[in-house]
């Protein structure tokens, strides 16, 4: 029997203490040894529930004691996971973990320190909740190039776009029923202000080449200036508005970004909604894979933590390779990169908007005095020197 500890007894920590015990007889099927939770770590008394039998609260109890083999460290944030995660490395046991600011932050140092040790840092659960993703890079797609990876990475603002495009309801509306609904937290920022997408679309960036990317060097911009009117535009185009977290290789050059994205029905992430996230990934031989599901939820990422666990556990006293050099990959300027732009401006006067912009494609009929448009393909660039020159712009929106 390989013995864990899970760190945290939160939404994800009670998550997987439910996970290996309901589907002992399942794994025990698929790893005859079987994972038996030894502990769990939390400052708080949980009575009459089962996990106060295994219920503690000293840190150095799990990182003194040999038998336990793989820490699950599921309490989020960096301090102080970062050091129960690194002691627990340095003993030499295995840890996964769904905690995606501390591998944004720390993962090639963690990565470098479970290898010197023999055991591994893993994190599936950190990017796609459920969604298998890092694995996927890992290993079915370490013989491509990556081109580029396009996410739906946070099912908070894919819930909240899903509900203003099908029910014409106002942002600051739908963002009360989200956090009615527990899909939103209090201080909704690090989800509507694309910072969650962002660290995420790091790490997988990270992966794709091998190299660190920090989630600051990331153009981030967020759903909060998204209006119902232009859900009715974005219907006009025969499209919808999602929050894309995007990284591209092109010319030896890598660009990322988090921005609200116009997407036409021919991209597979058209149609994911609600709280589902999704993740399009392109080879340069095998062309796009998908990868589909809850990107959150406390059994979805329960789940892929404990998949990683029984990694861990095959390879006890192995270093499980995770390519993610601490040298640092150069995201070029969002300057330079090229797509067509959906501008809004207060005025209807095409043949002005022609003279500036180009041979643009005019949206009318939406609300009176005012239109829209798509550009022609031009750089970040020339489309904000464009716009300057022009005034007037009421929003901007990038095309997919």
């Amino acid at each position: 029997m390989i013995k864990t500890a899970i760190l945290g007894y939160g939404t994800v920590g009670s998550g997987v203490f439910e996970v290996i015990r309901k589907n002992k007889d399942v794994i025990r099927n698929k790893f005859a040894e079987g994972l038996e939770v030894k502990y769990v770590l939390d400052l708080r008394d949980f009575e009459d529930d089962p996990v106060s039998e295994v219920l503690v609260h000293d840190i150095d109890i799990i990182i003194n004691d040999p038998e336990v083999a793989i820490v699950c460290e599921t309490m989020g944030g960096v301090k102080p996971a970062y050091d129960f995660t690194r002691r627990a490395l340095e003993s030499g046991k295995s840890v996964c973990t769904s905690n995606k600011e501390l591998v944004e932050k720390h993962g090639p140092e963690l990565l470098q320190i479970a290898k010197a040790h023999n055991c591994s840092y893993l994190f599936e659960a950190s990017v796609g909740g459920g969604i298998p993703i890092i694995r996927p890079l890992r290993t079915s797609l370490a013989q491509e190039e990556i081109l580029s990876i396009t996410g739906i990475l946070n099912g908070t603002t894919n819930y909240i776009l899903t509900k203003m495009e099908t029910e014409g309801l106002a942002f600051d509306d739908v963002l009360k029923r989200a956090q009615e609904k527990g899909y939103a937290e209090k201080n909704p920022d690090a989800d509507v202000l694309g910072y969650d997408a962002c660290r995420k679309i790091a790490i997988l960036t990270s992966l794709a080449y091998g190299r660190n990317v920090s989630y600051s060097d990331i153009t981030t911009e967020g759903i909060t200036n998204i209006k119902d009117i232009d859900f009715a535009y974005a219907k006009k185009l025969g499209a919808t508005i999602k929050l894309f977290a995007k990284s591209v290789k092109k010319n030896d050059k890598y660009y990322a970004i988090v921005a609200p994205f116009i997407v036409s029905p021919e991209n597979p992430l058209f149609s994911v909604n609600g709280v589902f996230n999704a993740i399009l990934v392109n080879g340069n031989m095998g062309g796009e894979t998908m990868y589909y599901g809850k990107g959150a939820g406390k059994l979805a990422t329960a789940s892929a933590v404990v998949s990683d666990v029984l990694d861990c556990a095959r390879h006890i006293g192995k270093h499980l390779e995770v390519r993610w050099d601490a040298d640092k990959l150069e995201i070029s300027p969002i300057d330079g990169a090229v797509r067509r732009f959906f501008v809004r401006v207060s005025d209807t006067d095409e043949t002005r908007i022609r003279s500036v912009f180009g041979d643009i494609d005019m949206v009318t009929g939406v609300a009176d005095g005012e239109c829209g448009f798509v550009t022609p393909e031009m750089t970040e660039k020339e489309y904000r020197e464009k716009a300057g020159q022009y005034g007037n712009v009421i929003g901007m929106i990038r095309m997919d």
